[in-house]
């Protein structure tokens, strides 16, 4: 496991935000456990809030919303239920999955305002690499224009249990996209999903990561 590397935090938080970068796989359910352990310790004060990077073995996860005809292929991945807001949506190698789990009792309790300053702190990430990613009302995500449309590049989903946020987003540099066809991705079935790597941009997790660790003081400024 790399060691966890600080980063200051907003103006109106004066402890730092732990970083934990995850070598390997994680499983899914084994993630989820540990998210739910690091959100109780959150709330009770034996822990500092945390970004979890993490990339999983392929699965498919079920949001709260999710409709049970969105999954078109049942027995191809493990499917969980994953407790996040949202439908339907798949997690496997190639892809940055980010667990942001903070005490918005420190950030301002707004809830829409969290996923939009999201939403922004993955487009700036993202513009790193020349990439011009936008949210768009109704469509909790970020999306990109592709020769054939609008196409998804980063999913969000979160929950929010007594005021701290877990589960998160995810970043797709360069899975499998084939593998998105065992669901309706996100309830959405006339967009389709894209990735670094197929719109032509080569980078690493590594690139992402430092991407997203440059923006997240922006982000933490804009929840207040």
């Amino acid at each position: 496991m790399n060691a966890p590397s600080p980063i200051a935090a907003g103006q109106n938080h004066s402890a730092s935000v732990e970083w934990r970068i995850e070598p390997g796989l994680v499983d899914y359910r084994t993630a989820l456990a540990t998210m739910e352990a690091r959100v109780q310790a959150i709330r009770t004060g034996e822990a500092g809030e945390q970004i979890w990077l993490v990339e999983h073995p392929a699965v498919y996860t079920a949001g709260t919303s999710a409709n049970p005809s969105d999954l078109l292929t049942p027995d191809r991945f493990p499917v969980v239920e994953a407790g996040r807001g949202g439908q339907y949506t798949y997690h496997g190698p190639g892809q940055r999955v980010g667990y942001v789990m903070l005490d918005l009792e420190r950030h301002g309790r707004d809830i829409r305002r969290f996923v939009h300053g999201m939403e922004q702190w993955i487009a700036d990430a993202l513009a790193h690499f020349g990439l011009s990613a936008f949210a768009v009302d109704g469509r909790v995500g970020l999306w990109v224009n592709t020769p054939k449309g609008e196409a998804k590049i980063a999913a969000i989903g979160i929950r929010v249990r007594r005021w701290v946020s877990f589960h998160g987003f995810s970043i797709n540099i360069a899975p499998d996209l084939e593998h998105f066809s065992g669901i309706v991705p996100c309830g959405l079935p006339e967009y389709d999903v894209t990735s670094l790597e197929a719109l032509g941009i080569a980078v690493s997790t590594d690139d992402v990561d430092a991407a997203l660790k440059s923006c997240f003081l922006d982000f933490l400024k804009y929840l207040g």
